[in-house]
């Protein structure tokens, strides 16, 4: 797609020494197909070319999109290269989860650190009164004998050097 397109006009490496490395690789892959003595690495050797060649490419496709930010997305797909996303992990704060047996749930929360204590809590009447499960060193614990189908809300604090934190806003989950 970089043949005649009118944003890439001297795309570096040339397109006619890309090509060129694609028909030595089909060559050499063809080789190993018939099981030609030394093959192999002549073959990892022509791919390894390719691939610094497409890096070039990339390299290029990326240099003149980064020209003109507001089209840069629409010169790098004309040139059939995709846009990768940027991945963005949320930060895990508090989760609760359905356990493997029927009135358990596992509880996890983001650590806070080497040596620090996790108190978990749980309430069966919407946070008006709240029973303390046992603490633990790990940022999760499992909190069994529950009653199915009911709704219990959960909720956890981390105990550092610095003292204790507040409580997490508490989740409300339907034990099954």
């Amino acid at each position: 797609m970089l043949t005649g397109n009118a944003s890439f006009p001297n795309p570096t490496p040339k397109l006619a020494a890309v090509t060129a490395a694609i028909v030595a690789l089909e060559t050499a892959e063809a080789a190993v197909q018939a099981r030609t003595q030394g093959a192999v690495a002549t073959r990892d050797a022509k791919r390894a070319d390719l691939v610094l060649l497409i890096a070039g490419l990339k390299s290029y496709v990326q240099t003149v999109a980064d020209t003109d930010f507001e089209t840069g997305a629409a010169v790098i797909q004309s040139a059939g290269m995709g846009i990768r996303k940027v991945a963005v992990h949320p930060k895990r704060v508090f989760t609760v989860t359905q356990g493997s047996v029927s009135g358990t749930v596992h509880l996890v929360t983001a650590s806070a650190g080497h040596r620090a204590a996790y108190d978990w809590e749980w309430s069966v009447d919407g946070g008006k009164t709240w029973q303390l499960a046992p603490s633990t060193l790990q940022a999760k614990t499992s909190i069994a004998g529950l009653v199915p189908g009911s709704s219990v809300a959960f909720r956890t604090r981390a105990t550092t050097k610095a003292g204790e934190a507040d409580w997490s806003q508490p989740i409300t989950f339907v034990v099954k």
